[in-house]
């Protein structure tokens, strides 16, 4: 970061975290690597930390530039049974947003949030 960027505390627009754009980075990638995978829970840790390091890679390359990436991931086994998950943060609404998307095949579902928080 140069000294010019040093009190920038507002995104400009063009930088500005966009869910909508995120949300497709995270559906693209979870489906091109799940769509025929099976629930190994022997896999999952290895599964969900490699999905979430490729999720937090292409968010970077989509420029949102001074944004902290938080990604989870979660991926457990289906049985036709109900999941309920939530969340709270403490963020600034006019900077600092999320994304998420859930994929579900035949043996497992998947939930990934990207949260960005913009670095003053």
């Amino acid at each position: 970061m140069d000294t010019s960027d040093a009190y920038i505390i507002r995104p400009n627009h063009r930088h500005k975290f966009k869910p909508a754009v995120v949300r497709e980075c995270i559906r693209e990638i979870v489906r091109e690597r799940l769509s025929a995978a099976k629930y190994d829970p022997k896999e999952v840790s290895e599964q969900s930390r490699s999905l979430a390091d490729c999720v937090r890679d292409k968010v970077k390359c989509a420029g949102f530039d001074r944004y902290k990436l938080v990604v989870q991931v979660v991926i457990g086994e289906q049985r036709g049974q109900g999941v309920k998950m939530m969340s709270r943060c403490l963020w600034d609404a006019d900077t600092d947003n999320y994304a998420e998307d859930v994929f579900f095949n035949d043996s497992l579902f998947c939930v990934v949030t990207v949260f960005g928080i913009y670095y003053y």
